[in-house]
């Protein structure tokens, strides 16, 4: 195929005008005229001025440079006369350029004294007395205070020193006259089956023969016939004891004994009972008897589980808190305030090694006197129940006593309370674990409806729940 004819747009005559050749040039532009012959630019003719300035002298007609192909011998240049200039110049002496002139003689002065070298200028002799007076004084009261420094700075022991001594918080002899009228009312209690043995403490509590003490205590004797129960006074005297009556689930258990004129311990109430309060431990730990034991209530209201191996106790206190020392021993002894008050049954330590680490437990005494009462009238003792059984509980959203079981028929089943459900109140008292269920309800009465907080499925549900007997 032949190729395509060329194209070439019309142009019109103003461009052409404008863009076009020159009137006469075919051709491509020529030459301008200050081009050479040979196609090489030449240079423009210097400015007059700096041709002046810059250019060779009239008639010169030497370069300033030597051409490359010159090889004749270069002019030496002089070495420089001025040896400052020359660098390979030897060191020469010079001398200054002014001499200075011979010193002047000074004339003797005066000889200075001592008040010119001390004072700097002559002081009368009054002035010069005084002057020294002054720092007699001076010196003699710095030797002082530097003697009295050097004393005490200098020696380990002073005779300046007393040091301050503060009475006990109790008055005078306080502790002393409450052991004093205590330990009379306070027993030691021993039962024996066999080549077992057992040692606790009690305290009398009615001048007909009573005494209190913890039902672990006598547990093996009450649940084995042949076992043998007796009691020792502060005096010495050992009687055998009868058991009145026993609460496994309060730990505690009446005796009784023939002797007669007995001191009786003072009881007094719960509701006086402070955090902070001195308290005395009194018993017979490892079988110490009349063993005194100082501390204060470290906290109320302490759910305690009381259970153990040998003994048919299982019962949960809400116990009185203290950091007196209490040992294996002190079981069933008294727990006394400042005034001589029985305000607690001791029963229980908390420790790791089995000893006293301050963390011992007594059962209050508001409920130690309406179990005691109840044993001493009818030998038994019934608590309220609301028929269930529950395990701890605690997460992030709450904490509580989870319902385990039921009772069928019981009061919880009958007011609504189902398996699951998480007890968090009983009455008034908040509840926050199984321990804590168990003596909320005890504090509740047989017969008088309670409302109960549980929470079900996330919801919170208030129930109204009438306690029995647990008869």
């Amino acid at each position: 195929m032949p190729p395509r004819p060329l194209y070439r747009p019309v142009v019109d005559p103003h461009t052409s005008r404008a863009f076009g050749r020159p009137d006469g040039v075919d051709g491509s532009f020529t030459a301008p005229a200050d081009r050479t012959s040979d196609g090489l630019p030449s240079s423009p003719p210097p400015d007059p001025m700096l041709a002046e300035a810059f250019g060779r002298p009239p008639g010169a007609t030497e370069s300033l440079m030597r051409e490359p192909t010159d090889d004749g011998p270069a002019e030496e240049i002089p070495a420089p006369v001025d040896p400052w200039r020359d660098p390979a110049a030897p060191v020469t002496s010079v001398f200054p350029a002014e001499v200075p002139p011979d010193p002047v003689p000074l004339a003797p002065g005066e000889k200075l004294g001592v008040r010119e070298v001390l004072f700097g200028r002559r002081v009368g002799a009054r002035a010069l007395a005084a002057l020294a007076a002054v720092a007699l004084v001076i010196g003699l009261l710095g030797g002082v205070v530097g003697s009295i420094a050097a004393d005490l700075g200098g020696s380990l022991t002073s005779s300046r020193v007393t040091l301050a001594q503060e009475g006990s918080d109790l008055p005078p002899g306080q502790v002393t006259r409450v052991a004093e009228a205590v330990l009379p009312s306070v027993v030691s209690v021993q039962e024996t089956f066999g080549e077992n043995a057992g040692t606790g403490s009690g305290v009398v509590v009615d001048g007909a023969g009573y005494i209190v003490t913890n039902n672990h205590v006598i547990s093996m004797a009450a649940t084995n016939p042949d076992a043998t129960l007796s009691v020792t006074f502060s005096d010495g005297t050992k009687v055998p004891a009868r058991i009145v009556g026993r609460d496994t689930k309060t730990d505690l258990a009446v005796l009784s004994t023939d002797v007669a004129g007995l001191t009786v311990a003072q009881l007094g109430r719960s509701e006086d009972v402070q955090v902070g309060d001195d308290v005395v431990a009194v018993g017979s730990p490892l079988g110490l008897s009349k063993t005194v034991t100082r501390g204060i209530v470290s906290a109320l209201d302490r759910p305690v589980r009381l259970s153990g191996e040998g003994t048919d106790t299982d019962a949960v206190i809400d116990a009185v808190q203290t950091d007196a020392a209490i040992n294996p021993g002190n079981s069933g002894g008294p727990l006394v305030d400042a005034e001589g008050r029985v305000i607690g049954i001791n029963s229980a330590i908390r420790s790791e090694s089995g000893g006293s680490v301050g963390l011992g437990f007594a059962i209050p005494i508001d409920d130690v006197t309406e179990v005691v009462q109840s044993l001493i009238r009818t030998g038994s003792m019934t608590h309220p129940d609301i028929g269930v059984t529950a395990r701890t509980v605690v997460n992030d959203a709450l904490s509580g006593a989870r319902v385990a079981n039921v009772t069928a028929g019981g009061p919880a089943q009958q007011a609504g309370i189902v398996e699951g459900d998480v007890i968090v109140r009983v009455g008034n008292r908040s509840v926050s674990g199984a321990d804590e269920l168990v003596v909320a309800v005890q504090e509740q009465q047989i017969g008088q409806s309670i409302p109960v907080q549980v929470v079900r499925s996330g919801r919170t549900v208030d129930i109204t729940v009438t306690p029995t007997s647990d008869a």
